[in-house]
């Protein structure tokens, strides 16, 4: 069995009431999801169920809650070689696909021109279903507004939310997102490893329902969150990490990151409250240090922009570090050690209590056998575990290092678990997310 610590100072009286509330909160919306379902089949109209926004919507009391993320893995154009800057797109339509964590009946989303060089021109904007491939589900077509504009230009640096509209939302569905760049984009934000397949067309096709002749792409661009309006409680859990929190080892299009099985097990336990999983990890990435325009910058950076300003978050599990051990013995200059690993961490634990978030800190996983493995990165990362393990700093722990490792090498990952040693794979991933002691997020 694996060792897991969770400190309980925190535990509010009233814990009980609140899962009731988010019971019927869910109970609700599934009722809301099954007659909506219902209206298409039997053909009703659909306006009335996916009608544009209004500012009757913006002024409903609605509790707000990320589904859905995509940090940023860019670099901003300071810090890019100039071949580097320069225009991605121009009259072209991005149709971004992404899976969400819980459903809602009201939806914004964010889009980011946050690594941008220049202003952002958006000419037009949908959301739907997804279908199959580039194709969306026609009932569910939405335009999305801005300010009750169809178009919106977004400054360099910048980022802006959609209006509320009404548009049902399934939980652990797929959207289509449609973004219209009528004119040179300039540099690109983007997240590179997004493990699912989306579509670039030409011209204006935000309204299609099948795009023709579309381009695939393996990466999110400029959009880079989703969020519910709900009349309950439910919160967010944001999984904050490197690759191994984004996913790379896993099946694309699939879904099976460790935070998408963690998702599905919350969702599907009745005696557990049910909570959004948002995944903000960037493959790559290291707490402490950046260098790479695939990689993002790094976590001290981002945290406010990837994780704080995200909705209704009250849970994060940090799972990073492993970069910072073993990139140092690819660039000369940057070695860490465990000391100023941990002292990365503290700052993050602190910025999170400021907001009055709790904080999970996870177990490095093992990696001899990866590229970048060396004797003494592992000594480095069974220091950092330890303290993670015994600090009493983060609000409770996830030891992710015991269903990974190999019982008979226990530097090694599972051999079952893994293609590179580093990363695991669709199995390793449920390992990981079965290994959770769901209690933690009570």
């Amino acid at each position: 069995m694996f060792s897991l610590r969770h400190n309980n100072n925190n535990k509010q009286g009233n814990a009980n009431f609140g899962v009731l509330r988010r019971r019927i909160g869910s109970l609700a919306l599934t009722l809301l999801l099954s007659v909506t379902a219902g209206a298409f089949i039997l053909g009703m109209p659909t306006t009335a169920l996916h009608a544009q926004g209004s500012s009757a919507l913006a002024s409903e009391n609605l509790h707000w809650v990320t589904t859905w993320s995509a940090s940023p893995s860019s670099l901003p154009p300071g810090m890019l070689p100039p071949e580097a800057v320069t225009d991605a797109f121009t009259d072209q339509t991005l149709r971004l696909v992404l899976h969400t964590s819980i459903g809602g009946n009201t939806v914004r989303v964010r889009l980011s021109n946050t690594h941008g060089n220049k202003r952002l021109q958006i000419g037009a904007a949908t959301i739907a279903l997804q279908a199959q491939g580039s194709g969306v589900v026609p009932e569910t077509l939405t335009t999305l507004t801005f300010g009750g504009e169809e178009s919106v230009t977004i400054a360099r640096g910048g980022l802006v939310f959609s209006d509320p509209v009404a548009f049902t939302v399934p939980p652990l569905s797929n959207l289509s997102v449609s973004l219209y760049l009528p004119q040179p984009s300039g540099t690109v934000t983007t997240h590179l490893a997004a493990a699912q397949t989306s579509y670039v067309a030409a011209g204006d096709a935000s309204m299609s329902e099948q795009l023709t002749a579309p381009t695939e792409i393996p990466v999110w661009n400029y959009l880079t969150a989703v969020d519910v309006g709900r009349q309950d409680d439910i919160t967010a859990i944001v999984t904050l990490g490197d690759s191994i929190t984004d996913g790379v080892g896993s099946n694309a299009n699939l879904n099976n990151r460790w935070p998408n099985y963690l998702a599905r097990r919350l969702l599907g336990t009745d005696n557990e409250p049910d909570f959004a999983v948002v995944n903000a990890g960037i493959s790559g990435n290291r707490v402490l240090q950046e260098n790479s325009p695939r990689f993002g910058e790094n976590l001290q950076v981002r945290f406010e922009r990837d994780v704080l300003a995200l909705s209704g978050v009250s849970h994060i599990v940090l799972l990073e570090g492993i970069n910072d051990i073993g990139m140092a013995n690819m660039f000369p200059g940057e070695e860490v050690t465990p000391d100023e690993i941990i002292a990365g961490y503290r700052q993050i634990i602190t910025r999170a209590h400021a907001r009055g978030i709790k904080i999970i800190g996870a177990t490095l996983t093992p990696y001899e056998g990866a590229a970048y493995y060396t004797e003494d990165g592992e000594q480095k990362r069974q220091a950092v575990n330890a303290w993670i393990r015994t600090s009493g700093e983060f609000d409770g722990v996830i030891d992710f290092e015991i269903p990974a490792r190999d019982p008979s090498h226990i530097s090694q990952m599972v051999p079952s678990y893994t293609v590179d040693k580093l990363h695991p794979n669709d199995e390793g991933y449920k390992a990981m997310a079965d290994a959770i002691d769901l209690t933690l997020f009570d």
